[in-house]
């Protein structure tokens, strides 16, 4: 999944006041930032043996489907409290550009096919399958977006927050005034677009439908199913089929395979769209995206306009728990499904919701009550978050360590270590690839940072 890495230095004021010092970082942001670099390492790696960590096939929400909002929740906050010490517009906007510009680069590096770390020793990318989005790109959108908004409203931050109910929000009018608008844009293109039936050439060498052509009916309009959505039909005329991601979840799903949630063979009467391409990080979900970077620089506006910890929390919590009632009232009501692939309102709501409230709980024990020692392996990463998200979540380090191998490919010191010391002594290849993920790379990843945090060394975009 960040910057997912931004360094911000803000003052935690609270009663009594403690003595003059050098300013402090609110931990919990470094904190939640470490959190969910560590989910996404877990669910990228031990997803396939552990169906409820990994993507839901389509509609619901597993583990894996918190890790892209708490990403742009994260980043809302940071931008709120990078860009208040940052008063010189100019200045300001040169740096939402140069680091909306590095995150692209890097996602297109990372994910757009360069790299076939860790499994594949190669390297490179036919250009006519070059993957166009991504996490990172869909990051620097959000960003890109809220941070400009940030700069042509900043005259707000320098106010005083009235006494009076929802001043806060009032202060910062024109973010919910743009929020609304990308919510009334997302739903009438998804409910509104016609959907045509549209055709696609199997392109996974591995098929035995290798090279084959496709149909999928559609004809309709409003439709949030997998074959007929408006998010996978605007996202193949404008980015074209082959430029999008090829091992979408929902081939995962009971439709397609007889193994699901796991990854199986496909059903003999498997419908055709099974096959077929889908971008997770597309053009119209990307827009939907954004709401969850909206409502973190909410966040992080509460953090700079309230002074003491309790009308903090207060306000945190509350609508941390009203978006989570309402995403999933709109749920099992029908209204809205809960859905990653299509980023969907209800899905906004719950996943920003939740972000809200895990938040609020280490706000609660690193910044209120100082209890931060065991999470120190987290906040390490979190100040390091790039770093580690290059080297861990996509596979770089693990790809290097298995270029030495002996007499195979598959004789590396990172698959005697999964195998021997985690799966054989659990007699368990699910528990073992579990503890492996856990100890051997997200807790080794936290030391690597924490020496690196020792150092002052750190990766800034």
């Amino acid at each position: 999944m960040a910057e997912i890495k931004l360094n911000d230095d803000v003052d935690v004021a609270a009663p009594p006041p403690p003595p003059p010092r050098k300013k402090n970082r609110v931990a919990s942001v470094d904190v939640f930032r470490g959190l969910t670099v560590a989910l996404m390492i877990l669910v990228d790696d031990a997803g396939d043996e552990w169906p409820a960590i990994g993507h839901a096939p389509w509609n619901g929400c597993n583990l894996a489907d918190f890790v892209m909002p708490f990403f742009l929740f994260i980043v809302g906050i940071a931008i709120a409290l990078a860009l208040k010490r940052i008063p010189d517009r100019r200045v300001a906007t040169k740096k939402v550009i140069l680091r909306t510009l590095k995150l692209i680069f890097w996602g297109l590096l990372l994910q757009g096919g360069f790299s076939h770390a860790p499994d594949k020793l190669s390297y490179g990318v036919d250009m006519k399958s070059i993957r166009w989005c991504g996490i990172l790109q869909r990051i620097a959108l959000a960003y890109f977006i809220v941070g400009m908004l940030e700069i042509a409203t900043q005259g707000a931050q320098a106010k005083e927050l009235p006494p009076a109910h929802f001043s806060i929000y009032k202060l910062y009018f024109w973010h919910w005034l743009v929020g609304a608008c990308v919510l009334i844009v997302y739903l009438a293109v998804i409910y509104g677009t016609y959907v045509p039936t549209w055709q696609f050439t199997v392109h996974n060498t591995d098929s035995p439908d290798y090279g084959k052509i496709l149909t999928v009916a559609c004809d309709v309009r409003g439709k949030v199913d997998p074959p007929c959505n408006a998010v996978g039909y605007i996202d193949r005329q404008v980015l074209g089929i082959n430029h999008m991601y090829p091992h979408p979840a929902w081939k995962r799903a009971k439709a397609c395979t007889k193994r699901s949630p796991y990854e199986g063979s496909f059903k003999k009467d498997a419908p055709s769209w099974c096959w077929a391409p889908f971008e997770p990080e597309g053009i119209l979900s990307s827009i939907s995206a954004i709401l969850s970077t909206i409502i973190g620089v909410h966040f992080g506006h509460v953090l700079i306009q309230m002074k003491d910890h309790l009308s903090r929390l207060t306000h945190w919590i509350l609508m941390g728990l009203g978006l989570v009632v309402f995403g999933i009232i709109l749920h099992f009501t029908d209204a809205i499904p809960l859905n990653k692939q299509l980023y969907t309102f209800s899905y906004v709501c719950v996943t920003s919701g939740a972000a809200a409230l895990v938040f609020s709980f280490f706000y609660i024990m690193v910044d209120v009550w100082r209890f931060k020692y065991p999470f120190m392996p987290l906040e390490w990463i979190g100040m390091n978050a790039m770093f580690v998200y290059v080297m861990a979540a996509e596979g770089i380090f693990a790809g290097f360590i298995n270029g030495w191998y002996y007499d195979d490919p598959h004789n590396t010191l990172i698959y005697w270590i999964r195998k021997h010391i985690f799966i054989d002594v659990w007699h368990s290849t699910r528990v073992g690839i579990l503890l492996y993920v856990i100890f051997a790379e997200i807790l080794f990843w936290g030391m690597v940072s924490g020496i690196l945090h020792w150092l002052g060394i750190y990766w800034k975009l």
